[in-house]
């Protein structure tokens, strides 16, 4: 793994330390007056605009955003920078009406899920909650593989190091105060990468001023911007498709829906999110464009950093450091309590267990957690962890929100629906060298299919795992 060792192991450990440190202690001191399982789970249901607002912007910003939309942009164009700020922010502008709906449908739930199982029944109820549980996993296990590669790279610290601080910090107030911990560290880490986040765009732009333009670009690296660059239409519609379909499963995302002090609440914070989210991921991307244009073999996954840290500047890598440790932290603290909040409130309607639900789900957290670290140790492709959660989703989600809109939609039709996506995606998912997949290059040799296909695997795959149900409706 590419290193450039600007800060010394010792530096990067001791700042991981503190920071993290920091957010634990403010959560817990915070959360202490906020116990009981209302607050745990959805807040009691009175956040304010600012408070709501901030969250779901920290939340939704994770570290992916110093590495996803980057490296997406080195291979899928203008087109991929594009779809991956709309399909990040999309969602968030559905949940304004979805978030209406559900809430006055259903006003007392506290997960999609639980209203999937009211709404259903106990099947596809199942099958949602491990779809929901598998891709909450993966997101967790990408945002620490994501913060310990970027540390890594700036100072050589061990993998495991990295990811069990991060970790541990956030397991430990989440799980004590719930969603308002969660809620409050948000909007402290919202500030604190605002500020890092705008002296970080402010040194990128200055120190590639005369590069970061679309002139700049065009004349280097033209067909990332051209309309007959395939991957520009094919990696839009691709991370459109994904990041919307994940983010609308987002356990984060219902919890604070229903976390808000009223609708009108609601739809402001959802419209400012919306607002903030799109210019800040197209930034991210256009970095990556830039970088392939200086450099075609920059890693992808390091392109913003290449850019960024060209100069080997200790202040700007103590900044990135503290940025990503903070985009982590308030990603993993909504991952932590969006799955135990699954798991007290769905999962005891498929376990019965006779003792305390709220300490079980916490002992399932922790195990999750050692789990999460042991994959993150060992430095796998960021976006490509992200797109597998992804797929998951894309299977599941014109299925089920088509579902609260027919009354003929049954249970069967949206399990089977559901299915058959998920296996068409799976087949045709590529391998992390995106160069085939089950069926096209192992099954079948990849001359068997159109050169479209074998060129396109991950848009072919997300395309079938999303519309592909659709035409299991119609069947009895």
């Amino acid at each position: 793994m590419e290193k450039i060792n600007i800060l010394s192991q010792s530096s990067s450990i001791i700042l991981t330390l503190v920071i993290s440190i920091f957010f634990v202690i403010i959560g817990l001191i915070y959360s202490k007056k906020y116990l009981g399982l209302n607050n745990y789970l959805v807040a009691s249901r009175s956040v304010g605009t600012f408070s709501l607002t901030t969250s779901f912007i920290a939340s939704a910003l994770g570290a992916w955003i110093l590495f996803g939309p980057a490296s997406a942009a080195t291979w899928g164009g203008l087109g991929a920078v594009i779809g991956y700020s709309l399909g990040t922010a999309f969602p968030l502008f559905l949940l304004i009406y979805l978030g209406k709906k559900f809430r006055d449908n259903y006003p007392k739930g506290k997960s999609l899920i639980e209203i999937i199982r009211l709404r259903f029944g106990s099947e596809l109820f199942k099958l949602i909650l491990f779809l929901s549980i598998f891709y909450m996993t993966i997101f967790l296990i990408a945002e620490v593989t994501a913060v310990s590669i970027l540390i890594n790279y700036i100072s050589g610290t061990d993998l495991w190091i990295t990811a069990s601080i991060i970790i541990a910090s956030a397991v430990i107030y989440t799980l004590y105060g719930g969603l308002r911990a969660s809620i409050f560290t948000d909007n402290i880490q919202f500030i604190i990468f605002g500020l890092l986040l705008i002296i970080a765009f402010s040194y990128l732009i200055s120190f590639n001023s005369n590069e970061f333009s679309f002139e700049y670009i065009k004349l280097n690296k033209p067909n990332l911007l051209s309309s007959n660059y395939l991957p520009n239409f094919t990696a839009g519609l691709t991370f459109f498709i994904a990041v919307a379909a994940t983010n609308l499963f987002h356990q984060g995302n219902w919890q604070r829906v229903y976390a808000a002090k009223n609708e009108k609440v609601l739809k402001n914070s959802l419209i400012i999110s919306f607002l903030i989210i799109i210019p800040v991921v197209f930034i991210m991307g256009f970095s990556g464009l830039i970088a392939v244009s200086k450099d075609s073999s920059v890693v992808p996954d390091l392109a913003f950093f290449s850019l960024l840290l060209k100069n080997n500047t200790v202040f700007l890598s103590v900044i990135i450091v503290a940025l990503a440790i903070s985009l982590t932290i308030s990603s993993i603290d909504t991952l932590v309590n969006a799955i135990s909040s699954l798991i007290i409130v769905d999962g005891n309607k498929i376990i019965k267990f006779k003792g305390n639900y709220l300490k079980l789900s916490k002992q399932i957290i922790i195990l999750i957690s050692l789990l999460s670290f042991f994959v993150a140790s060992k430095g796998l492709s960021i976006l490509y962890l992200f797109l597998l959660a992804d797929l998951f989703c894309c299977a599941a989600v014109l299925s089920v929100f088509y579902s609260f809109y027919s009354k003929s939609f049954n249970e069967k039709k949206a399990i089977v629906s559901t299915i058959i996506g998920l296996v068409g995606g799976i087949l045709l998912f590529p391998s992390p060298d995106f160069s085939k997949s089950l069926i096209v290059g192992i099954i079948f040799p990849s001359d068997f299919f159109p050169i479209f296909v074998s060129q396109s695997l991950l848009f072919c795959s997300f395309t079938v795992a999303t519309f592909l149900p659709i035409i299991t409706w119609k069947l009895k």
